[in-house]
Order: C-alpha cells, then structure tokens, then sequence
C-alpha cells in the first residue's frame, strides 16, 4: 500500500509483506508507530484499494468483488478502533450507534428484534442495557471501548480487526478490555487480527505475532516461540525493551539499544531496511533485500542471518544479540 504524497514522492506504507490467519486464532500485528501496522488493516477491511497485491478471505479476492458483494463482506469483517473517543458519534446514543449497523444491513427482522439484540450486546460486554439512552460523553474511556466492541459484533461478524482498541486506556482497563476480546471470541468463534505495540498484551491475547518495521514483515511465528527465541535482530530488540517483575532478573539482563532514527518510508533503505540500525548489519544487507523464510518448522524470518552460508558466518552475533 503506496501513497502519493506530492512531488514525486511515494510513502511506502507496507511494501510487500505476505502472512495468513488462521480460522478461530488470534493474530498479533506488532511495530514501532508508523510501520504500516494499522495500514495493514485498513487494506483488509476494504478501506484502501492496495497499490499492488491481492487480500484473499476463504480463497477469495476481496478486491475483485462488485458493491453487492463488497457489502456482503464488510458485514463479515468488522473493525474495533483505536480512539474510544473519536469513533462514536457524538451526536448519536449509544442505541443509535447499535442500530445504525443493523438497519444498513436490514438484520433481525425490525425494530424491536433490533432494539433488543442491541441491548443483549451491551450486557456481552459488561454495561447495562440502561446505558442505551445515553451519550458517548458521558462514559469513561474503557466503557466507550466496550461500546466499540458492542457496536462492531452488531453483524455477527466473523472475522474483527482490532486496531490498537487498548493503547488509550489505563493498565487495569487494558487487562479488562482484552479478557473480554477473549472471552467474546470462544463464544462466538470469533477470529481476531490484533494490532498492538504493546508487547507483553499482545503475548496474553495471541496465538502467533508478525513483527512489522518501515512497512516490512521481519518475523513471524507462534506467541511462545517468538518470546522464548526470537530470531530477527529487531524483534530481539524490542523484547529486550520489556520490564521483568524480578529486581535480580531484570537488574542482570542485557538492554538491546539500537541506534539511529527510524528511516523515512519516503526513501527507505536499500536491501534490508532495517539494517542501518542493526548491530549485526553485513554487507549483503545493502545489496539485497531478505526474503521472509521458515528458518525452522512455522518460524518465518526475513534476515540474512538465517540465509545459509552467510548466516553460519554470523552464528556468532545470533548468540550475542539474543536478549534475555
């Protein structure tokens, strides 16, 4: 997904990744801000047309679909946003923000089936069916978050992308929020795409992670896995930038630190774009872009490290750079 931005110029917002997700899991989508996590979503949800490439959903391509279809398939996937504040109208109650789905759609046969598969919905996710009278204002930033949930459940979809839905809640409401998200999809048989920077939550929630950077997919395997072996030098990096609640632990673990600034998608690295901030940056990095690989059996990783000879020779960094 490119953008124009004026002048010649293309922000490379993702560039090139490929993953699938599963029927039932959870898939984790992690990154620095701007890497292209929260694009990504948007491109699934069929609000971007990709530049290039295809998005498939049971075998079909979603962007080869004519508005009767497109329509039919957005009621399948839903969408939960990141600002609690910002994606609820205002001027709307929080009954008319369940209906507006349900009547676009003409779902449950009219009004009063409607008025009450709203206020079941309100109660799945922890308000009051009273609550339906009042305005987005007047609930805190968990309870609007809650209302999102609702809202986007409304279709009974099947498939929900949750963008970033904790990051402007407090620590105890993030925890709420996401054994919510968890308990709504083994009733309901929901699949998630769940993109977060936080990634301790992410490790709670997910069954495998794909880590991001400047539009690029660097790894991806089960949640286990990729926190006890991370391969990738990035993503080594910023699980090495999670706390551990064990003072001796954590006052002998080594910080990973990289350097530099994160790269403009504008005018981005050549080969590898992430290894004008690697420490175990070769010159092979420059001249050629990685190819995301299975390194080891459902562990895919796109770095030079693991690419056969070249990554015997650098055996050696692999060992020094693991964080733990």
């Amino acid at each position: 997904m490119h953008f124009d931005v004026g002048k010649g110029k293309t922000v490379k917002a993702v560039d090139g990744i490929s993953f699938h997700i599963k029927e039932g899991e959870t898939f984790g989508l992690v990154g620095e801000s701007g890497c292209g996590k929260s694009t990504t979503g948007r491109v699934l949800m069929h609000l971007y047309e990709p530049t290039e490439g295809e998005v498939t959903y049971r075998g079909i391509n979603i962007h080869n679909l004519n508005d009767r279809e497109a329509f039919q398939y957005k009621r399948k996937i839903q969408m939960i946003f990141q600002d609690p504040y910002a994606s609820l109208n205002p001027r709307l109650t929080v009954r008319d923000i369940m209906l507006e789905p349900m009547e676009i759609h003409d779902l449950y046969g009219g009004r009063r089936a409607r008025l009450e598969k709203a206020d079941e919905l309100l109660e799945a996710v922890g308000l009051h069916r009273s609550f339906a009278n009042r305005y987005p204002h007047e609930f805190s930033g968990g309870q609007r978050q809650r209302i999102g949930i609702a809202r986007a459940l409304t279709l009974e979809p099947e498939f929900i992308i949750a963008d970033e839905p904790i990051s402007a809640l407090d620590v105890s409401v993030q925890a709420q929020v996401v054994n919510l998200l968890k308990t709504l999809q083994k009733e309901k048989g929901l699949t998630f795409l769940f993109i977060a920077h936080d990634l301790s939550m992410v490790k709670h929630i997910s069954d495998r992670i794909g880590v991001m950077y400047l539009g690029h997919m660097a790894e991806i395997t089960d949640s286990a896995r990729l926190y006890k072996e991370p391969l990738h030098p990035y993503t080594q990096a910023l699980l090495s930038a999670i706390p551990i609640p064990d003072p001796d632990i954590e006052d002998k673990r080594k910080r990973i630190i990289l350097k530099g600034e994160l790269p403009s998608p504008i005018d981005p690295p050549s080969g590898c774009v992430f290894r004008t901030r690697c420490p175990a940056a070769m010159d092979i990095c420059a001249a050629q872009k990685p190819e995301l690989k299975e390194a080891d059996k459902g562990h895919f990783v796109a770095c030079h490290l693991y690419d056969g000879d070249v990554g015997k020779e650098a055996d050696g960094m692999k060992v020094t750079l693991q964080a733990r």
